[in-house]
């Protein structure tokens, strides 16, 4: 409705421009929802905005757009008010054609054109060293959310998963993982405060030796072997270079089936929440095409990074970071910010007009690096937009919450997922604007109430199929909904109802654009709180049939809006509940 109005009001004042009634270059009408009622349904300040411009008073310019934009069927009455300020109240008529669009549209209701471009979503991407923690699940919620939103609003996107299956920690997981399987072996293990200690490793470890019998052991003790000269992290540096050389080739079977267990696991969760990828891309293979090292190169070329105590640094000071960062180390090796460098790099070669990634909380700091590299590369760093999201605390009876858990000293979303349910926890996880701190309320996401959101919703959903249930059990033959008389609804709640249905393709619209799919989430507990008052309040079956079948067709319109908008955040709609 709103973007209908915006059109209208543009094709207005072009019109009136040609016609040598306005001067050209007027800033574009600005339509909103007015914040009391009675302001009427959408608002706009352009005759204020625009009466310099234009040569005139703005309450001159606010009676001539009235007149105007009277003709129009989409209005049914346009006030002044103040200095010019514009209420529009629109038609019912208009309002009652929002209705019949949905039962035409049905599930393709509220998805907008394509939008030009092209958007790659990375999300999640946790390192494949351990299961996912309920961190990791407020991530993939809300990524997923946001790329079903994104596609609904027209928008190219696809969703990408970034494995970190090169780096150091996948190293010490392999360790681990080697000191597991020794000790499944029957030897005797102290095993390092700085290795990985779930119960996962161990059960990955007992997989290895069933495949592998006793070919891969090797003495413990040449391996690790205690130096007091060197730190935990440099320690556990030497421990490993230890186990690739007593391991050789082989080391890369240990490796291997570490990264591979817990990546099938966490494909395996994730999938099960209901978020699917259109990609999974290895760091390694990253590596290994040499797109890092032709990352450097272009820095080097552009004269953006520089040898210091045995390192190559980045000039991220030139770019607004706090400090220049290492990119290859000492030893030679090259940094995770220079994987990300070339990652970054890559994804605008592949031809994407949009990168978003969504990072955790504590990566904020990480952000002007990356858009200063793409900067020093030539890259337009707003291409990339790093949202934000915060850690979420999960409570029980107003406590903070100690699940138990088999994989060290997190809560695992498999968990979390198994004490709540899929739709409870995806919807809880987009409650709130993802960068906000988060309280996961376990009992009220389990509780069949009314103050719990989602049951709220589905709630309502449910409720429009019992009525029709209720239709066939009296042996009625369900109407034909299409040809329903939409103008016999006066009731107060049938137009509160029918305005709620109103803003839902504008909600889609202002949610995609914002990257918050939370708002999606607060405009289903209004419309169903809006079906729920309808349908407390009048009955839809024991009435006449032109006025059943009309209140047949309003009640279906915004079971339709709440299966999508469900959807839209990967939340079922059921019959009954």
């Amino acid at each position: 409705m709103k973007r209908a109005l915006a059109t209208l009001f543009q094709d207005t004042v072009t019109a009136l421009v040609a016609a040598g009634r306005l001067p050209p270059d007027l800033p574009a009408p600005e339509i909103a929802r007015p914040r009391q009622g009675g302001h009427g349904d959408f608002a706009t300040n352009f005759a204020l905005a625009a009466a310099k411009a234009a040569g005139r008073s703005p309450r001159a310019l606010a009676e001539e757009l009235k007149g105007a934009l009277g003709a129009s069927p989409l209005i049914d009455r346009i006030e002044i008010a103040g200095p010019g300020f514009l209420n529009v109240f629109v038609a019912r008529p208009a309002f009652h054609e929002v209705v019949r669009a949905i039962l035409r549209e049905k599930e393709a209701y509220g998805r907008l054109p394509a939008r030009p471009g092209k958007t790659l979503l990375e999300f999640v991407s946790a390192n494949p060293n351990g299961p996912l923690h309920v961190g990791h699940g407020r991530g993939a919620a809300y990524g997923d959310s946001l790329a079903r939103l994104l596609a609904c609003a027209g928008y190219a996107v696809e969703r990408e998963y970034y494995v970190n299956d090169a780096g150091r920690q996948m190293d010490i997981l392999a360790l681990s993982v080697w000191l597991r399987y020794m000790q499944a072996s029957g030897h005797e293990v102290v095993f390092p405060e700085t290795g990985y200690r779930g119960a996962y490793v161990a059960d990955i470890a007992q997989g290895l030796a069933r495949a592998w019998g006793d070919r891969l052991e090797r003495p413990i003790s040449d391996i690790l072997i205690a130096n007091p000269d060197l730190d935990a992290d440099a320690l556990m540096d030497n421990w490993i270079a230890r186990l690739k050389e007593a391991l050789g080739r082989q080391y890369e079977t240990v490796h291997g089936f570490g990264l591979n267990a817990m990546l099938a696991d966490i494909k395996d969760d994730l999938a099960a929440f209901g978020v699917q990828y259109d990609r999974w891309y290895s760091e390694r293979g990253l590596v290994e095409s040499g797109a890092v090292d032709r990352a450097l190169q272009r820095l080097r070329a552009s004269n953006d990074v520089y040898e210091k105590d045995g390192a190559l640094w980045f000039r991220a000071s030139r770019y607004g970071d706090e400090k220049d960062r290492v990119v290859v180390r000492e030893n030679g090796a090259a940094t995770y910010f220079a994987s990300d460098i070339a990652y970054h790099l890559e994804k605008c070669e592949r031809g994407y007009t949009d990168l978003i990634d969504i990072w955790g909380a504590d990566h904020h700091g990480y952000v002007p690096r990356v858009k200063g590299a793409l900067a020093a590369l030539g890259e337009d760093p707003n291409r990339l937009q790093v949202l934000l999201v915060q850690f979420a605390i999960l409570y029980r009876g107003g406590q903070r919450a100690q699940m138990s858990t088999r994989s060290g000293d997190f809560v695992t979303l498999r968990e979390l997922r198994a004490e709540v349910g899929n739709d409870a926890a995806r919807f809880f996880y987009v409650l709130r604007k993802s960068e906000q701190h988060m309280d996961f309320d376990l009992d009220l996401a389990k509780s069949q109430s009314n103050d719990n959101p989602v049951y709220y919703v589905q709630y309502a959903h449910a409720r429009v199929c019992s009525v029709f249930r209720q239709l066939r059990e009296r042996g009625l033959t369900p109407p034909d909904l299409a040809q329903a008389d939409l103008g016999v609804l006066n009731a107060p709640e049938e137009h509160a109802l029918e305005r709620t249905l109103a803003r839902y393709i504008d909600v889609v619209d202002e949610a995609a654009g914002a990257r918050e799919p939370h708002q999606i989430a607060y405009y289903l507990r209004e419309l169903a709180g809006a079906l729920h008052a309808y349908y407390n309040a009048h009955a839809f079956l024991g009435v006449e049939a032109p006025l059943r079948d009309a209140r047949l067709a309003l009640i279906t319109a915004a079971r339709v809006v709440l299966a999508n908008g469900l959807a839209l955040l990967g939340v079922s709609a059921p019959e009954a509940m």
